[in-house]
């Protein structure tokens, strides 16, 4: 048997918004024709500019001419967001008595396009200023979560070739993790579709995680952690602005620890990676992990993890909490992937059960399936 075990400190926190950046797009109320929105609607999609700031920009125009139910439609199929389509509907009512626009090879003038964003890089000074932003989110993080309850539908896969081409998906495993005055607990409810009872989170088998609500963001940024933080660029993810920072954590200095179980030995670690932060809140939305300096002789090489965050509506707050994460390692030629979706966010009460569906709670993974190997275990 074998054990993949990190330990890393949670810490309580309370979120902060600091800096707010500004884009251009929150001019003063214009008039704009149907041929004119339209384009300003293709450009911002296209440049994957904020929704909020899109819906803005959108409060401040009017139409000189209808915004009928047809082009509507067609504005909102180009993936328009949820605030950028409220916005659209409101312009479509308030413009009802307005004339039609003319045909198409009639429309006049050139269709204004919104500014870019800027991605400029920020002065050293900036980036500073930047960075004591976000490590005050990250240490203050998980003092602003309530108590709640979510589902966490874990995809286990393996590849025997060491190619990283033939990857097969060894199990699933569906389970409740409930989180309660900064701590997280697991309880198992089905594995590969089948429900069980009385099943240890730790004992599963393949590779497990636990952890993911603020302790490798607070263990990042703690001072003690004296973590090496470089800017790298300005740049977008899932459709947000972004500022991203490389990091390093020298092994002295780290407490991930991996433990392999199969020649009873545990080793600390050294790491580095990618902070992706929102450039509008600080809030970090990305976080990539990847162990150094582990011995040669140890077992388990080339680990590496990827947590991403997203907004999750609990008691009818709005809350960035993890969504997804990855995990890979290697023991010799044999490749480890897990991959883990948290879904069905909601307020943990003291009669608060999550039911689980073990048909629809699938995150649609694309890999396939082969025999099991040697267990892999991870944990904070």
């Amino acid at each position: 048997m074998m054990r993949f075990l990190s330990l890393i400190r949670r810490q309580p926190a309370r979120a902060a918004v600091l800096i707010l950046l500004a884009t251009g797009l929150m001019f003063a109320q214009r008039t704009m024709t149907v041929a004119q929105l339209e384009g300003f609607i293709k450009s911002s999609i296209e440049q994957k500019l904020d929704d909020k700031e899109v819906a803005e920009a959108l409060k401040r125009t009017r139409l000189s001419e209808k915004l009928d139910q047809k082009t509507l439609g067609t504005l909102m199929s180009l993936g328009a967001g949820p605030r950028t389509s409220a916005e659209l509907r409101t312009l479509s009512d308030t413009s009802a008595s307005l004339p039609a626009p003319p045909p198409p090879l009639e429309a006049a003038a050139a269709i204004p396009k919104p500014a870019r964003i800027s991605t400029l890089t920020p002065t050293p000074d900036q980036q500073k200023e930047i960075l004591a932003g976000i490590r005050d989110y990250a240490l203050n993080y998980t003092a602003n979560l309530p108590n709640f309850l979510c589902n966490q539908i874990t995809h286990r896969q393996v590849d025997q070739t060491g190619s990283g081409d033939h990857y097969r998906e060894m199990d699933k495993l569906q389970e409740q993790l409930t989180y309660f005055e900064h701590r997280e607990t697991y309880k198992v409810m089905a594995v590969n579709g089948q429900m069980v009872s009385n099943k240890d989170h730790l004992k599963l088998g393949g590779a497990i995680s636990s952890g993911e609500f603020g302790s490798m963001m607070y263990e990042i940024f703690e001072p003690q952690t004296d973590t090496e933080f470089t800017f790298d660029h300005v740049g977008t993810w899932d459709g947000r602005r972004v500022n991203e920072f490389r990091y390093r954590v020298q092994k002295e200095l780290s407490h991930y620890s991996i433990y392999h179980e199969g020649v009873n030995r545990t080793i600390i670690a050294g790491y580095h990676g990618l902070i992706y932060a929102a450039a509008d809140s600080n809030a970090v939305v990305r976080i990539t992990l990847e162990c150094e300096e582990i011995p040669h002789d140890f077992p388990v090489q080339d680990i590496k993890l990827d947590l991403r965050y997203g907004i999750a509506k609990i008691s009818d707050q709005e809350y960035m909490v993890p969504v997804k994460w990855d995990m890979r390692s290697r023991d010799g030629k044999y490749l480890s992937w897990n991959s883990a979706e948290f879904a069905l966010y909601r307020k943990f009460e003291t009669t608060s059960t999550l039911k689980f569906d073990t048909d629809d709670a699938d995150d649609k993974s694309d890999t396939k399936k082969e025999d099991q190997k040697p267990p892999v275990k991870k944990q904070p």
